[in-house]
This record gives C-alpha cells, sequence and structure tokens, in this order.
C-alpha cells in the first residue's frame, strides 16, 4: 500500500535540523566566509567540549533531572590530570619531581574520577530524593572549592602526549572533533541500544511505573550520573589538552549552562521521557552556528546572549505546548 506523505508530521520531527540548515543559510549570506572549510572546523571544534557536556546532561534531564555539577568537575578532572603530565624538571609542578606520567594511565585515572563523583552525588539523588538541582548545586561547589584547593594556580608546561586529543589534526581535522562524534556514538548507542537507555526513557517518562514494571530506578539514575561525570571528565582531559593548562577558578566555568541549552533546544523535555540524540546534536550545532556567526558578523557578545536567550526560551515554550497536547 503507497503511503503518502506526511508533511505535519516530517516537519514535527525535523523542526529543529530545518532551523539549523535556514540559520547557516542566513549566516553564510550574510558573512560568506562562514562557509569556509577552516570556519567550519573552528566552529566544530570550539563547540566539542560543551557538545560532549551535552551528551551527558541530556541523559538526566531525559531521567527528570538536572546535573549542574559538569562543568566544574571537568573543571577538576582537568586540573588533576594537567598536574600528572608536568615534566620533573619544570618548577612550577604542582609535584615537583614526580615527573609525567604516560598519558593513556593519566586520561584512564582522570574518566575514573569522573565516574567516582558521578556516582557519589548519584547515589544522593537516588537514595536521599534530595532534588537534583540541590544536589547537583552543591556537588558544583564542592568541585570547583576542590580544584582550587587541589592547585592555587594555572596548571601549565603538559606533554605534548597528553595534548594530543585537545590540539592535534589528523590531516585537516582537529582531534577534538572526532572524539566530539565519538561520544555522540556512544550517547546515541546507550539511549537507542540497550536496555539502560530504554530504562532512562521509562523512569523519566513514569518513575512510579517504571518501578512497578521492575526496573532498578536507584542504581540507573546512579548510572545516568555516572555517565555525565564521565563525559565532564572527556571534557576536562580535552580542555586541558586544547589549552595546555588548566585553571582551577576558570576552567569549565559555566560549561554546563550551555550544554543544558543545548539539550533543551534539541528538544530534549524538562518534563521528562523525551529525548532524541540527533536533535541534540542539532542543538549543540544550532548554539555553535549563533556563537561562531555574531562573532563573525562583530556582533556584540551581550546580544549573542540575549539571542541564545530567547531561542532557548522558545524551545522550552514550544516543548510545553507540545506536552500540554500530548496530555
Amino acid at each position: 500500500m503507497h503511503k503518502t506523505f506526511d508533511k505535519k508530521k516530517f516537519l514535527s520531527q525535523n523542526s529543529i535540523w530545518l532551523v539549523l540548515i535556514a540559520m547557516v543559510i542566513i549566516m553564510g549570506v550574510a558573512q560568506p566566509s562562514f562557509f569556509t572549510v577552516n570556519n567550519l572546523l573552528t566552529l566544530l571544534s570550539g563547540e566539542a567540549v560543551k557538545g560532549i557536556l551535552a551528551f551527558g546532561v541530556m541523559f538526566a534531564i531525559l531521567s527528570k533531572g538536572i546535573d549542574l555539577t559538569i562543568g566544574a568537575s571537568a573543571g577538576l578532572v582537568a586540573c588533576i590530570t594537567a598536574s600528572l603530565v608536568q615534566p620533573a624538571d619544570y618548577a612550577n609542578a604542582v609535584f615537583p619531581g614526580l615527573g609525567s606520567l604516560p598519558a593513556p594511565l593519566v586520561i584512564l585515572i582522570g574518566l575514573a574520577i569522573g565516574a567516582g563523583i558521578g556516582a557519589i552525588y548519584g547515589a544522593i539523588i537516588a537514595y536521599t530524593k534530595i532534588p537534583p538541582f540541590i544536589a547537583t548545586l552543591g556537588a558544583q561547589l564542592i568541585c570547583r572549592a576542590s580544584a582550587k584547593m587541589y592547585t592555587s594556580r594555572p596548571v601549565s608546561n603538559l606533554t605534548p602526549e597528553f595534548r594530543f586529543l585537545g590540539s592535534a589534526k589528523i590531516g585537516p581535522v582537529p582531534v577534538i572533533i572526532l572524539v566530539f562524534f565519538v561520544m555522540f556514538a556512544i550517547s546515541a548507542f546507550l539511549l537507542t541500544q540497550t536496555r539502560f537507555g530504554k530504562n532512562v526513557y521509562a523512569i523519566g517518562g513514569n518513575d512510579q511505573a517504571a518501578r512497578v514494571a521492575g526496573i532498578n530506578v536507584e542504581k540507573n539514575l546512579i548510572m545516568v550520573y555516572v555517565w555525565c561525570s564521565v563525559c565532564a571528565a572527556v571534557a576536562g582531559i580535552l580542555l586541558a589538552g586544547r589549552a595546555g593548562s588548566a585553571d582551577p577558578a576558570n576552567s569549565g566555568l559555566n560549561y554546563e549552562l550551555d550544554a543544558i541549552a543545548a539539550a533543551t533546544v534539541g528538544g530534549t523535555s524538562h518534563t521528562g521521557g523525551i529525548c532524541r540524540v540527533s536533535g541534540v546534536l542539532a542543538g549543540i550545532l544550532i548554539l555553535g552556528v549563533i556563537n561562531n556567526g555574531l562573532v563573525m558578523l562583530k556582533v556584540d557578545d551581550n546580544m549573542t546572549n540575549i539571542v541564545k536567550g530567547l531561542i532557548i526560551v522558545g524551545s522550552v515554550i514550544l516543548d510545553m505546548r507540545k506536552n500540554a497536547k500530548r496530555a
């Protein structure tokens, strides 16, 4: 039987990508150099770290939670891993005389620290029923203060081996972009092809019904925040590698805001149970086009933030209207 093309359904499912295409065309017309390969690679490189954070926080939002810790935990991991790859003869090393550890080992240490941080506040959220906003806000303050206690000054002079992921290129393509798409693929696989992903959808839709269906809600919520923090750890490692240093006061500062914005613009519903990884990818790219395009057009930073704010609020309003229609 021949299926008729459902225009309304197509627009509903692909509206975020149509918005992205329209924005790219507008920016390209306004500033022709926007379409250069070099600029597009710069755009992707600039959004890679925040994009990876968005792939983590979308799981929290999908479960009807939030994670405000990811920027601070990325900064903490950046400082710790950076301190482990400073040369032994560097006078301002955090650990003078230690020497630099192998980069793969340091990366594993960073990922383990990230997973541990997520497991702790994930357990607090799961078992104490403290609202995720409050729990992760507290964890954010703890992580930022811990980074400042760990080192009172920027950590610099990192080994080239460690900096590879953040600053090296394979041909013309920065490695950081490749890592970004690897994290996208892993997130998509976890969300759509695993029992864990299906459980997160169920918990976000109705946690009591999920519990009745035999889903271990607490265990899955802990896993949600572990994944958020693993993404934050990856982001922190890339931050340190790209900059060649880590600053306890500024590394990852407010990055959680752009990550949450990207997930929201991408259609992840704050009422829980609704998310498309491809939509979050589009949300990341939309914010990247805004950041990159308006800078090229020499638009004031404050106006850029106003535009981003309006888009975020508009996305939430549309999400609320969709949910009202479903109800």
